[in-house]
């Protein structure tokens, strides 16, 4: 070597992460999940199906079908009520005309099913002492989304809960990622730059590179997601099977792979998989995965081991998957901020109604009170 040469930093070499990874798991360092996936019925279907983006749909055309049957016109215009997007309603909302009018009607609808949806929940033993609620999904994120929940809060109010309901902090496209620094092995948070996770829902799947920067932050509230990547495979003609939607994954994945490869980013040999329904220790889905095309829940497919099938190694070691509840998992990235309460819980509004309760195992410390002044 030129004695001008410079000395190369030498790297530390990354952990190898445990081999035994176990999906579905209730209790974590920081929270025990209490429950989620409550399937409360209500009357002949289930609570949640009154409170699903498509019962909002339904909600905003009884009042087009309404206003069109007195007056003869339709301010929304010919498009069905189905087609037009979050983006639009809202635009239409913000214009305070005949059109607002029409969706503020709908939205009062939503607002007494989610309150009345709400006290379900709170009545169920899982969600006993939940003071804080966060309302997550797609949903939340629009305006139309943000009055209805504005207004839940309002009637819960009234009807005397002083439960605090709030809407998730992170994009919802990003929260289902974050909320896998919680759940992942520590190894993932301390040996490595990021790893990959996926947020698998009815409509869309997102995919994304983890970054916890827990050096910056030991509180992990500074996980930022970057490459993330959406497919809406509800609408696309080749997405039709099950394993469509696998193989589609795992090409999404192996994009991101060397993207970061690219940025000469260290990623942990681990895959943290979002998605709905019950999740069994061994990586199958025993319930709840309907709104997926296909049989999710066969106990001949197994999801982790399935995709970890189609990922190549990573620095030499085979790729991990992990599972758990989507709900659970963007519930979880609100776990930083949620250190003023005891018990809390999430509700994420999509397809369906996904829900989860935890319990945070550093209970809040007791105000100290005051000593009385002598006189």
């Amino acid at each position: 070597m030129s004695p001008h040469a410079k000395a190369q930093p030498r790297q530390t070499p990354a952990p190898s992460l445990p081999e035994d990874l176990r999906h579905g798991g209730l209790r974590q360092p920081a929270v025990t999940i209490e429950g989620y996936s409550l399937q409360l019925h209500d009357g002949e279907g289930f609570a949640g199906d009154s409170v699903s983006r498509t019962a909002y749909s339904e909600m905003l055309d009884t009042w087009r079908t309404l206003y069109r049957h007195i007056s003869g016109l339709d301010p929304l215009g010919r498009k069905p009520t189905a087609k037009i997007s979050k983006k639009r309603l809202d635009e239409l909302l913000r214009r305070n005309g005949k059109a607002a009018a029409i969706i503020a009607a709908a939205s009062e609808d939503y607002a007494w099913q989610l309150a009345r949806v709400v006290r379900r929940f709170l009545a169920h033993p899982s969600w006993k002492g939940v003071r804080r609620i966060v309302v997550g999904g797609g949903f939340r994120q629009s305006l139309v989304g943000e009055l209805a929940i504005d207004r839940t809060a309002e009637l819960l109010y009234q009807r005397g809960s002083r439960v605090h309901l709030m809407t998730l902090r992170h994009h919802p496209d990003e929260g289902g990622l974050i909320g896998w620094v919680h759940l992942a092995p520590p190894e993932v948070l301390s040996g490595y730059d990021g790893f990959l996770a996926v947020d698998i829902g009815g409509t869309n799947v997102r995919c994304g590179i983890v970054r916890p920067r827990a050096r910056k932050a030991p509180d992990l509230t500074e996980v930022k997601v970057s490459a993330l990547r959406k497919w809406g495979h509800a609408g696309d003609n080749d997405a039709t099977r099950r394993e469509d939607l696998v193989q589609g994954i795992a090409a999404m994945l192996k994009k991101l792979i060397k993207q970061a490869g690219a940025r000469k980013l260290r990623l942990a040999p681990f895959v943290g998989v979002a998605c709905p329904g019950m999740i069994s220790e061994d990586g199958s889905i025993a319930a709840g995965a309907q709104n997926l095309p296909g049989n999710w829940e066969s106990p001949r497919f197994n999801l982790a081991q399935h995709l970890a099938e189609h990922l190549p190694p990573l620095n030499g070691r085979d790729i991990q998957v992990r599972l758990h509840n989507d709900a659970v998992v963007q519930g979880l990235s609100e776990l930083p901020f949620m250190q003023g309460v005891n018990r809390w819980a999430v509700l994420t509004v999509g397809t369906g109604l996904g829900n989860a309760s935890f319990v945070n195992k550093a209970a809040p410390a007791a105000p100290r009170k005051r000593a009385a002044k002598k006189r």
